[in-house]
């Protein structure tokens, strides 16, 4: 695999879990909202991913170069969490709130998931660029 393709690839890893970060962070900071502007309580939001084939095809590996793409942001249809709290503005007629169907320790594993996998992208790129400097030096 040449430089530029691993630097394409890890980009591509960068910007996704980037994205998904972005998503996490929103879920986070909805954790309470009960009313959104659809009606109801927030919807956790979660990023689909998929491989994105290269143009190039790697004679060493004998494979398609892959990097990763963002299919879209979906939202999760699982039910919401419903708490009684009849003094809640937002309650139905039996005292009944729907809170978004957000767990927060999920989320917290999804950002350390994705901080890790975003950390090893990094590190992909820097390795790539310590090899192009020693071929560098090498052909000198």
């Amino acid at each position: 695999m040449d430089f530029l393709t691993s630097l394409e690839v890890s980009g591509s890893g960068l910007y996704a879990q980037r994205k998904r970060m972005d998503i996490i962070a929103g879920n986070l900071a909805n954790i309470e909202t009960t009313r959104s502007e659809g009606g109801g309580p927030y919807r956790r939001k979660m990023v689909l991913m998929s491989t994105k084939p290269s143009e190039t095809f790697d004679r060493v590996l004998n494979a398609q170069v892959e990097g990763v793409q963002i299919d879209g942001v979906v939202e999760d249809k699982s039910p919401f969490q419903m708490v009684y709290n009849p003094s809640h503005p937002d309650a139905d007629e039996n005292g009944n709130l729907f809170k978004p169907n957000i767990d927060l320790i999920v989320e917290m594993t999804n950002m350390v998931m994705a901080r890790r996998a975003f950390e090893a992208n990094l590190t992909a790129i820097k390795s790539t660029r310590q090899m192009a400097v020693k071929a560098l030096e090498i052909g000198r």
